[in-house]
């Protein structure tokens, strides 16, 4: 064999031998386990056991209920419930202190089941809110008159100031009070409307009005609502 041939075989011997020296370097030694997948335990998965995507809510619209509608006037109001806080809202055509406005309102009026209400939450998305009978625990408002108030708003309780309030306007009618809807007092024909009712009849109409300030309703749809309200009970007095 020649000196050429010798040295090409000399040549290839060492890069194999090179090449394994490398392979044997940057092999895990035996007591690595940095490669093999670790075993789940049952804590890497309370997050999920706690706040699991299959039951927790998605949108505004999986905790409200629509409790009621009423008509005052041309103007339709809508009540809604969230049954998480179980805190009433009031929506109309006029968007309320959290940018809900009522866009629409379905179903046969003989049949409250079937009632439904589309409403424009903030960022312009529209829900539909269908009725349902609200829960045992919330405590329905006072019935006006000895009838049903007509706007099945479910208010918080009020507190004693507020209703201390309530009865004192009832009894100085005439100079009115923050949440029949006027700046002022009462226009005078007003004032001859609510001269025909009882203290207590007046008293109720102002707890359910103070209610409905507490929900955020605006001043003209209190106006209106105090109007119906007085005008519907001076009507069951005749």
């Amino acid at each position: 064999m020649n000196l050429a041939r010798i040295a090409q075989l000399l040549s290839l011997f060492g890069a194999v031998t090179m090449h394994g020296a490398d392979a044997t370097q940057e092999a895990p030694s035996p007591g690595d386990d940095s490669a093999i997948p670790h075993s789940v335990k049952e804590e890497d998965f309370e997050a999920l056991f706690t706040n699991s995507p299959f039951t927790r809510s998605l949108g505004v619209s999986d905790s409200l209920i629509l409790t009621g509608v009423a008509h005052v006037e041309n103007d339709v109001f809508a009540t809604l419930l969230d049954t998480a806080t179980m805190e009433s809202h009031v929506v109309s055509k006029v968007a309320n202190p959290r940018g809900w406005q009522l866009v629409g309102v379905g179903g046969d009026a003989a049949k409250i089941q079937t009632w439904s209400a589309k409403i424009q939450v903030a960022g312009g998305q529209v829900i539909s809110v269908r009725y349902q009978k609200p829960p045992k625990k919330v405590v329905r408002a006072t019935s006006i008159g000895g009838g049903s108030s007509g706007t099945g708003v479910n208010s918080p309780p009020l507190s004693s100031s507020q209703m201390e309030e309530a009865k004192q306007a009832a009894v100085n009618y005439r100079e009115g009070f923050t949440s029949d809807g006027y700046p002022r007092q009462p226009p005078p024909e007003m004032v001859e409307k609510l001269a025909r009712l009882s203290v207590s009849q007046r008293e109720d109409i102002n707890r359910h009005m103070l209610g409905l300030r507490n929900q955020g309703l605006g001043m003209e749809e209190r106006r209106k609502i105090y109007e119906n309200l007085v005008d519907r009970s001076t009507q069951g007095r005749r």
